[in-house]
């Protein structure tokens, strides 16, 4: 489940391609929005096979990525909309990809995780060792969260740059005492290292690491009554899922989406707090701290500028249109 990318190459690409391609253009009908593997992503699978897009008067097309792909994609101005994290999103506009987020989808309750070696058992427990964690991308950004807690900083441990699907062979190699990694890099860890186990995890920060759909600004201006009825057939989705009557069929759906059993799939679903319109109203409310979008993007942004994933800082309020979400019922 390749959610973030390796951001240097990237944000290299998007750059090129941006300035090729000059301001991202909208594409034409249908509206195209790339997805990819995210549980809070893969929900969509349930409305593509419900027919609820249609239903709701919609021409929409739903295309398949690996993540950083759809990145490119979008960079390119062939997509309209895409999924992706806030503080990607940044990535992508700082590399010249203008995008302006209209919907949370979820956001990371523990499927990001700090697994530590058997005998670690909490992040002070951390002090003077080693941390695999792939510098730059969302788990560097817990692991900085986890330590501020406890009193301490990125000086307080020494950081071994390690790509995330390759961390629970580092972890068990005894290479370092603890890794960051999102599912299901850090269930793979604890598994090749039984007695592993995490001590920290995005449950213990919520609103850290939001999962939005960001849009084309030029998309918006021609489609706006368009993405409001897609916003309403979110809110059908995840009330599918959260209703104990229809959810084991809404699990299997984005179970066969990519391949896994239902009840592995409802492991990871678990991790994952997605995020109705009526709780979404109250998080684009602009205020500092995570529990809102704004909040939280601003520490996405200063995370970035200080780990040189770009060089300018961002201005958040760009990056986000709450007027469609309020538009709701």
């Amino acid at each position: 489940m390749l959610r973030r990318p390796a951001l240097g190459l990237v944000l290299a690409w998007i750059v090129v391609n941006a300035i090729a391609a000059g301001t991202a253009r909208a594409a034409p009908a249908p509206l195209r929005i790339g997805y990819s593997d995210w549980p809070g992503w893969v929900a969509w699978q349930i409305a593509i096979d419900k027919g609820w897009l249609s239903e709701a008067g919609l021409d929409v097309k739903f295309d398949w990525f690996d993540y950083s792909a759809s990145m490119e994609a979008f960079a390119a101005g062939k997509l309209d909309a895409e999924l992706l994290t806030n503080g990607d999103a940044l990535v992508m506009g700082a590399g010249g990809a203008r995008n302006v987020m209209i919907l949370i989808t979820d956001y990371s309750n523990g499927n990001d995780m700090i697994v530590g070696r058997p005998g670690i058992k909490t992040l002070a427990d951390l002090k003077g060792k080693r941390i695999g964690v792939e510098i730059g991308l969302v788990d560097h950004l817990l692991l900085l969260d986890g330590l501020k807690k406890q009193g301490m900083t990125q000086n307080d441990v020494t950081l071994v740059n390690s790509k995330t699907n390759e961390t629970p062979q580092v972890l068990a190699s005894g290479q370092v005492d603890a890794i960051g990694a999102w599912q299901p890099n850090a269930g793979l860890a604890m598994k090749a290292l039984p007695g592993a186990r995490p001590v920290y995890t995005s449950a213990q920060s919520p609103g850290l690491i939001y999962d939005v759909m960001t849009v084309n600004p030029a998309s918006i201006s021609a489609h706006r009554a368009d993405y409001i009825k897609l916003l309403r057939v979110w809110d059908r989705v995840v009330s599918y899922i959260n209703d104990p009557k229809t959810q084991a069929d809404a699990v299997q759906i984005m179970a066969a989406r990519v391949g896994l059993a239902p009840e592995k799939y409802q492991q990871l679903l678990a991790g994952t707090h997605l995020i109705s319109i009526a709780e979404a109203k109250k998080i684009m409310v602009k205020a500092d701290g995570l529990g809102s979008l704004y909040g939280s993007t601003q520490n996405a942004d200063d995370f970035n500028v200080r780990n040189a994933v770009y060089k300018q800082p961002q201005k958040i309020d760009g990056y986000i249109e709450p007027s469609l979400t309020a538009a709701q019922p």
